[in-house]
């Protein structure tokens, strides 16, 4: 018998999300990030108690959370091949935008925030060039980077504070 590290692909940490409609929410990443269907072990009244789905190299695993549960809403941060194309397909999908689509210098990245209809926010976004780190400071410093910065922590505050 051959013993894995982490059995079936997944990493050291993996993300265990609690949702109302997880069916709904299955369905969403699926369509979303073009997955193939995820594995769902239903409970005895059809709600899920356990499912799986993988998105490129990472395995989610999610359940649907019970009525009387308080809401706990996941944040989820996935790198893609195409943001433009999979944000196009999550608002397809019934996601809302928290943040405008943007290239940050600072980390090379181009992205974005999602929210998916149970109220999880998803953190999308196309890896462009690895940045050096000694030009950080510079980067830091540029006005232009500095406010598009401020608005990404804009944007996300507001959304967090309007769930209070």
């Amino acid at each position: 018998m051959t013993t894995t590290k982490n059995p079936a692909g997944k990493g050291s940490v993996t993300p265990y999300v609690s949702v109302r409609g997880a069916d709904g929410w299955l369905d969403f990443v699926e369509y979303t990030f073009e997955t193939e269907k995820a594995f769902r072990v239903r409970n005895e009244d059809g709600t899920i108690g356990h499912a799986e789905i993988t998105v490129g190299d990472s395995v989610l695993m999610a359940f649907d959370a019970r009525p009387e549960w308080p809401d706990t809403p996941s944040l989820l941060s996935v790198y893609v091949d195409d943001v433009d194309r999979v944000l196009a397909r999550a608002l397809g999908a019934g996601a809302s935008v928290v943040t405008e689509l943007t290239t940050s210098r600072i980390v090379g990245d181009r992205g974005c925030r999602i929210k998916d209809s149970q109220g999880n926010i998803w953190w999308l976004q196309t890896h462009l060039y690895d940045v050096d780190p000694s030009t950080l400071p510079a980067l830091f410093a540029d006005p232009a980077e500095a406010a598009a910065m401020k608005a990404l922590q804009e944007s996300f505050d507001t959304e967090m504070r309007s769930r209070v």
